[in-house]
């Protein structure tokens, strides 16, 4: 199989880090949250209710990519990339990069949210800024798009069979 790099965006609580698992292990690469790669200030904030900034993102948005571009056999990345400038810091040096994004509205996932225990991204003002950052992806970034109201098993079996469309040269719909 050849090396598979991807990417699975949106907003907190659109299903990154579940999505984002099954495609790795369909794939039979590892999977990393973003989450993760925070500093200690970064969660600090939005433990606090504070939305980052532009400013708070960059070196973690440059760890990813180097993340990305560093590991050799694929992965997947579960990370919110709410901006097309952030997904640009994420495709450089990253060419094979593809995207899935996690698509919903702020009910459905305010409704997921409401249900998380023990994460440190809280709060139904935390969410909205999170959909007011967010430029969803416009056709020329060639993002893979799958509605987060479906079933987890038939996102990622659409978003595998749209990645294989890619790497087989089909047209895309």
């Amino acid at each position: 199989m050849s090396v598979r790099k991807v990417i699975v965006m949106g907003v907190s609580g659109c299903g990154k880090s579940l999505i984002g698992t099954g495609l790795a292990q369909r794939l039979e690469v590892p999977f990393f949250d973003a989450d993760d790669f925070h500093s200690r200030a970064n969660v600090a904030k939005m433990a606090n209710g504070v939305p980052l900034t532009d400013a708070d993102r960059i070196g973690w948005l440059d760890d990813l990519a180097e993340l990305v571009r560093s590991e050799p056999q694929g992965l997947v990345l579960a990370c919110s990339a709410l901006k097309r400038a952030y997904r640009d810091r994420l495709r450089a040096g990253n060419p094979t990069l593809e995207f899935v994004y996690l698509k919903g509205d702020m009910d459905t996932i305010w409704a997921r949210h409401a249900s998380r225990e023990d994460h440190y991204f809280t709060g139904r003002a935390m969410l909205e800024s999170q959909f007011d950052t967010l430029q969803e992806p416009e056709p020329d970034e060639g993002v893979i798009e799958a509605d987060v109201a479906d079933p987890p098993d038939r996102i990622i079996e659409r978003c595998l069979y749209r990645l294989g469309e890619r790497r087989s040269g089909a047209a895309e719909t």
